[in-house]
């Protein structure tokens, strides 16, 4: 158990501060995002935004540019478009797409970061993430991006639901699915960008997924789904923070670690549950 002195002395650091805020909103956001994203088998697209926004973090570094969110966003949106584009206008499958975005996409960052020859520590760190380069500026648009979430899953969770489980009967019901496709996609992807700042590129997509998972065995219908997902994203990215403190270890690899040891337990209770006799 943790000494009531080592809580108050986290507490009292300003980037742990920062990293357990990013952590409260990001968590909980990508886990929400995440039960769409893993039903409409997105994981792969999240997987390719997310080596996309190196490239962006290269060009930042190369630009000289102090704060990295902005490229990283831009370049991120920029391959999303790329991959909507060459599905609605070429024959190729979505993996062939997803796969050609993604290689290319480091194959550029790479590149970009040989000729900048920039510190390796700082490339590290946007790998794996780091909880040293969480700012409250990253925090406050953490905040403002879960609010737009929150708002438009409220407003329209049964066209999206709809939407996810079949395409073609949501827009025989009226639902304008290219335009919820194209804010779906949009959402994610800068949510996706954000979250590498405390993830990394190459650990991001994981916090879409695995909460997920974690509800899944636990969950009979998708509203306990999307509860107990969020559920599991806040209690796996905030017990990562703080136990990578804690070891003074990575934060991405020990949030990650964190969230695959609940949905071992969550495999277990799902078992459980379901050998409980039915009443009577």
């Amino acid at each position: 158990m943790s000494h009531p002195t080592t809580i108050i002395t986290m507490l009292t650091e300003q980037y742990m501060q920062c990293a357990l805020a990013a952590a409260f909103i990001l968590g909980p956001l990508c886990a929400l995002l995440g039960v769409f994203v893993t039903a409409r088998r997105l994981s792969f697209f999240s997987d390719t935004i997310a080596h996309g926004a190196l490239a962006g973090v290269a060009m930042g570094i190369w630009l000289g540019m102090a704060d990295l969110t902005l490229p990283m966003v831009i370049f991120s949106l920029g391959v999303a478009a790329a991959m909507v584009w060459l599905k609605e206008n070429t024959e190729l499958l979505n993996d062939s797409i997803m796969a050609l975005l993604l290689s290319g996409s480091v194959a550029i960052g790479i590149l970009i970061l040989s000729l900048a020859q920039t510190n390796r520590g700082e490339l590290h760190g946007y790998l794996f993430g780091d909880v040293l380069a969480v700012e409250w500026r990253d925090v406050g648009l953490a905040g403002v991006l879960a609010l737009f979430v929150a708002g438009g899953l409220f407003t329209e969770l049964t066209p999206l639901t709809l939407l996810t489980a079949n395409e073609e009967l949501a827009s025989v019901s009226g639902v304008n699915v290219r335009r919820l496709n194209y804010a779906f996609i949009v959402v994610l992807t800068v949510t996706v960008a954000l979250s590498i700042r405390l993830l990394g590129v190459v650990l991001v997509t994981s916090l879409l997924v695995i909460p997920p998972a974690i509800a899944r065995p636990l969950s009979n219908n998708l509203r306990q789904q999307l509860v107990l997902s969020v559920i599991a994203g806040l209690m796996g990215s905030i017990g990562g923070t703080v136990l990578a403190w804690r070891l003074n270890v990575p934060c991405g690899p020990t949030i990650v670690l964190s969230c695959i040891a609940l949905f071992i337990i969550s495999l277990m209770g799902g078992k459980l549950i379901r050998r409980q006799p039915n009443p009577a």
